[in-house]
């Protein structure tokens, strides 16, 4: 009797999401999602263990060990969250971790878990551009692009599982596929314009330099090779049009590269 009412029980919790996921939330800009708001979030702790439980994949800087790096991070994190712009800023957690690592990527996970590698960090040359990349996550967080993403992939029943702990080895799929952007649940590219785009809007109301993404793409362009994550995404030079194209709708106002704070945070890098 008790395992019929749990099914019963799973099964109405199914039919709440799918109804929810027929409705357009007005906080909540990516309708048809079987994800709630609470689930991105229960599934970001999900995998923000999972990610820790994985030193060998992941070697994750610790806070006490690098408290200076952390609070550059974070208080560049402020500055975007400050404007008041960005989607679930109060609800999300918006934790940080830096993983130390030569590889050029950073990745963001449901309910505003963030990582960004130290490769990346130290390849860049200014924080406008930083704070770029970090605005582009934090934006696929916002628009809840990853959870979106989940649905298309696994669909209804492979998703219970998972948020019910039923399925570790998906979950360590999933957050390779995550960390990479190369398996299927890498963003669509409409998902990627999006993020550009809202990565301009939250800076522009910052005194960062709005154009910072395109300085990512700019000097990525410039660099021997292309990392294979990029492969699966637009083109950087339609992108950098795109995103200098927003810049110019919302007024073309100069903004600050902020060189030498990076560079302090850069050297408090290992």
């Amino acid at each position: 009797m008790k395992r019929k009412l749990i099914a019963l029980g799973l099964i109405f919790i199914s039919f709440s999401i799918l109804q929810h996921s027929c409705k357009k939330d007005e906080d909540d800009p990516s309708p048809f999602n079987i994800f709630t708001v609470q689930d991105d979030m229960d599934f970001g702790a999900q995998f923000s263990q999972e990610i820790e439980n994985n030193p060998q994949d992941y070697p994750l800087l610790k806070e006490s060990e690098y408290p200076e790096a952390y609070e550059h991070i974070y208080r560049i994190r402020d500055s975007i969250l400050n404007t008041g712009m960005v989607n679930f800023d109060d609800t999300f957690v918006w934790e940080i971790k830096i993983i130390n690592d030569s590889i050029l990527n950073a990745f963001a996970v449901p309910g505003g878990y963030l990582y960004y590698y130290t490769g990346i960090i130290k390849y860049l040359d200014n924080e406008a551009q930083f704070a770029g990349v970090m605005a582009h996550e934090m934006a696929h967080v916002a628009m809840r692009h990853s959870t979106n993403q989940l649905t298309k992939v696994y669909g209804i029943q492979v998703l219970l599982e998972l948020l019910l702990g039923q399925n570790s080895g998906l979950m360590a799929e999933i957050a390779s596929g995550l960390a990479t952007g190369l398996s299927s649940l890498a963003f669509s590219r409409d998902h990627e314009y999006e993020a550009d785009e809202y990565a301009v809007r939250y800076l522009y109301a910052t005194s960062y330099d709005a154009r910072g993404i395109a300085g990512f793409f700019e000097k990525m362009e410039s660099s021997p090779g292309v990392p294979e994550f990029l492969s699966t995404h637009p083109s950087p030079e339609n992108r950098i049009d795109e995103i200098y194209n927003t810049w110019q709708e919302l007024g073309g106002k100069e903004g600050h590269l902020y060189v030498s704070g990076y560079n302090e945070f850069k050297n408090s890098l290992p």
